[in-house]
């Protein structure tokens, strides 16, 4: 099947590889040219896992093209999919949705007979009825179809969670959108036996935002609970054991941290909340999940400050980790930034490393020194702060990294090192979600760090 994606962003991207790698014919379609170029050199705009490999693969094997050509790549397309950003407008909450209504206007006078327009963008409930107008301007009624088929792509997995979905949304008014989309999905989903829910369009809608609001809710439910933990003097992470095995709840978004982040939750939990502000609705967990969320990330530099005996003025602190997750370059509403700003504010020096994600933190952090090597960051640092679990970080050598700074308060966000293991290499291990054996006189040790010289024997790494 000829399909055309509008977009080559994070989710367009992704979907028009992912569908040229169950055979169907590709063409992908962006106003960048600079970015369509670059493409169509195998320089990709973003970093996914795998993602290079199988664009290269089905590129070469002719399934998968990327043009500035709109017309040429909604021509006899059987599916043309809407996949441009929604980001909140600012001052608002709500979604603007300025780029995906202009899609519909250009595509309208270029649809073939029968054609189906999908919005795989994130969206609120109605935008495909205000696309379903549009088009109906330029376009006779019952000559095209619009549908709905949300995303649920996890940046880092988004090739898996695409090709082996838990579940395929599909919002459809009429019998030829769901022919057309059952016949996408339907074959390359039958071995595995991915469920595919077929709907209303509104509903579908609905379904995107109110996933990501209730795991938002959840991921902010675990860490209320850390800070419980921290205080009674239990571990969070046992408690999340205990509850996530009861099926009913499940383990997956009970791991305390520093917040959520990234392109989806932020976004999508205020523009719900505008939809339902908008329809006379009160969603009060939804409203303090946000505000919890907001306020812990900025919490998390007092987790610093009494790590390190109540103050940070001169103090040199390396944070490792800025992504808002692993295995991804997104830099959108990650903890690490509103951390690093409240610590530079207390008046700290703060030095950062990331694994990838260096480029985008370039762009929104200021006054931070940037370090390809996580040792070099680390070097004569008075506390080291865990963000981001790459698995980098995760392997990093402790006995070498205390030899580096140089006082041993390590403040893991993420529960990234077993606390034994840090212990032993001569750390002082301050977790989120446990409590924390003090000792000996913390401000008395990080008043002694200042005046040590820096430890020598490492002059690895290189400064960005």
């Amino acid at each position: 099947m000829k399909i055309a994606i509008i977009g080559t962003g994070y989710v367009g991207l992704v979907s028009g590889t992912c569908f040229a790698e169950w055979g169907h014919e590709v063409a992908c379609v962006d106003k960048n040219a600079e970015k369509i170029a670059g493409l169509n050199q195998g320089k990709l705009p973003i970093y996914e896992p795998g993602l290079d490999e199988l664009v290269e693969r089905n590129t070469v094997a002719g399934r998968l093209s990327f043009t500035t050509d709109l017309a040429e790549a909604v021509q006899d397309a059987a599916a043309v999919f809407i996949a441009v950003g929604t980001p909140s407008r600012a001052g608002h909450g709500d979604a603007d949705l300025s780029f995906v209504y202009m899609v519909a206007k250009e595509i309208a006078p270029l649809l073939c007979d029968g054609a189906v327009v999908v919005v795989k963008s994130t969206v609120p409930v109605g935008t495909g009825d205000a696309v379903e107008k549009i088009i109906s301007t330029v376009r006779r009624p019952g000559s095209f179809s619009v549908a709905s088929n949300p995303e649920f792509l996890r940046e880092g997995v988004a090739i898996r969670d695409f090709l082996e979905p838990d579940r395929v949304v599909i919002g459809v008014e009429d019998a030829n959108a769901r022919a057309v989309l059952m016949a996408l999905y339907s074959g390359p989903l039958a071995e595995d036996e991915s469920p595919i829910v077929v709907t209303q369009r509104r509903t579908s809608e609905l379904i995107k935002y109110a996933s990501n609001a209730f795991l938002a809710t959840k991921i902010t439910f675990i860490n209320e609970l850390a800070d419980l933990c921290e205080q009674v003097g239990t571990n969070v992470s046992e408690l999340a054991l205990g509850m996530g095995l009861d099926k009913r709840i499940g383990t997956s978004f009970l791991n305390a941290g520093p917040g959520y982040g990234g392109s989806c939750f932020p976004k999508d939990t205020l523009a719900l909340l505008r939809t339902a502000q908008d329809h006379g609705v009160a969603l009060r967990i939804v409203e303090e999940t946000v505000t919890a969320n907001e306020a812990r990330k900025r919490k998390m530099a007092l987790k610093v400050l009494d790590a390190v005996g109540g103050d940070v003025d001169g103090m040199t602190i390396a944070v490792l980790g800025l992504t808002f997750k692993p295995d991804t370059d997104d830099m959108r509403d990650a903890p690490s930034v509103p951390l690093i700003e409240t610590l530079q504010r207390f008046g700290a020096t703060v030095r950062a490393h990331d694994p990838v994600g260096m480029e985008n933190a370039a762009q929104i952090l200021e006054d931070v020194a940037l370090f390809e090597d996580p040792y070099e960051c680390a070097r004569g640092a008075d506390a080291v702060v865990i963000v981001t679990e790459w698995e980098s970080i995760r392997r990093i050598n402790l006995k070498l990294l205390r030899q580096l700074v140089r006082s041993p308060a390590l403040i893991d966000l993420r529960h990234t090192f077993e606390p034994g293991a840090a212990e032993a290499c001569g750390f002082q291990l301050f977790a989120v979600g446990r409590p924390t054996q003090r000792g000996g006189d913390t401000a008395a040790m990080m008043t002694t760090a200042r005046s040590n010289r820096e430890p020598a024997g490492y002059n690895g790494g290189r400064n960005r």
